[in-house]
């Protein structure tokens, strides 16, 4: 059984990579989602956001239970749900299928990213080789976020919109395999206790602070149902921040955030990511319609619009 350093490398950033390309490969899809299965702006964006939610409301219990069951197993069980469900994700014949697959890769994705991390840390014990390690695997996710609009881009020139979602499951099998045959188990016995409470509290602050903020311009940022949801949300963060500054195992260690450079750089990532979702969403709709209106020009005189 293979156990080299660079190949159990090679396949932890390899898992790594499809998860962060799932971020943004859907993104040029949306227009076409629009035409071929009728779907809204609130849809667009759930089928977006639905990946994202789950991704990161699981990503710290995903990470602590697979200290506990065993990192590797998490690993190949993450990326079989992962490919899986983005596999039936290209035979959906509606948004709300869509949608709750996407959430469904979201749970897969939560299972591996903690669990390629953890490996790497304890692959890789000798303080230079961790750190370059961790530089590759950071690295990996960049490269794969900026791609996922590239590849995504080719996907649509050359196959239906379904090949978005048909690809990954080559990607994440392959990763499978390569994560089956090289990579060793490891689990940490002496992880703490889970922190429930703070699991529950931290998934419906985000959950409820992402639904208002899609459904707003529907209702009106300034109407009744977003004020109370904004209300809402704002209320389960103070919950939660109370009950991580008593918990005797926090999921989230809140006093972290009075480091000035831990939240600096907190913040700068959050801006950061929250622009490039925002302005990917926005132009990849952008550039369709502008695509469309290109196809059309004024015909000679008439004051009409026709198609060429």
């Amino acid at each position: 059984m293979l156990r080299s350093k660079p190949m159990i490398l090679t396949a932890l950033l390899l898992a790594a990579f499809a998860i962060n390309l799932d971020v943004t490969l859907v993104n040029v899809a949306l227009p076409t989602l629009v035409r071929e299965l009728n779907a809204t702006t609130s849809q667009l964006q759930w089928v977006v956001d639905a990946y994202n939610l789950v991704f990161a409301a699981l990503l710290l219990t995903s990470g602590a239970l697979s200290d506990r069951a065993g990192r590797k197993g998490m690993l190949l069980a993450g990326l079989a749900v992962f490919g899986t469900a983005s596999v039936i994700g290209g035979f959906t014949t509606s948004p709300a299928q869509l949608i709750a697959l996407r959430s469904v890769m979201g749970l897969g994705a939560a299972m591996i990213f903690p669990a390629t991390l953890s490996l790497i840390t304890n692959v890789f014990t000798e303080r230079r080789e961790r750190a370059r390690a961790i530089g590759l695997w950071g690295a990996n996710a960049g490269i794969a976020i900026a791609l996922g609009p590239i590849v995504g881009g080719w996907l649509l020139e050359n196959f239906a919109w379904s090949s978005v979602f048909f690809v990954m499951g080559p990607v994440a099998a392959a990763a499978a395999a390569l994560v089956a045959v090289s990579v060793p188990t490891s689990k940490n016995p002496d992880a703490p206790a889970l922190d429930f409470p703070g699991l529950a509290l931290s998934t419906a602050t985000m959950a409820l602070l992402v639904f208002t903020i899609i459904e707003a311009p529907a209702y009106g940022w300034g109407s009744g149902r977003s004020v109370a949801g904004f209300a809402a949300s704002a209320v389960l963060l103070a919950a939660f921040i109370g009950w991580e500054r008593r918990a005797a195992h926090p999921m989230l260690d809140v006093r972290l955030f009075r480091n000035m450079r831990f939240s600096a750089a907190s913040g700068a990532v959050t801006v950061a990511f929250f622009t490039l979702f925002g302005f990917i969403f926005l132009m990849t709709q952008y550039s369709s319609s502008s695509g469309a209106m290109a196809r059309w020009r004024p015909a000679s005189g008439c004051s009409r619009w026709r198609c060429r």
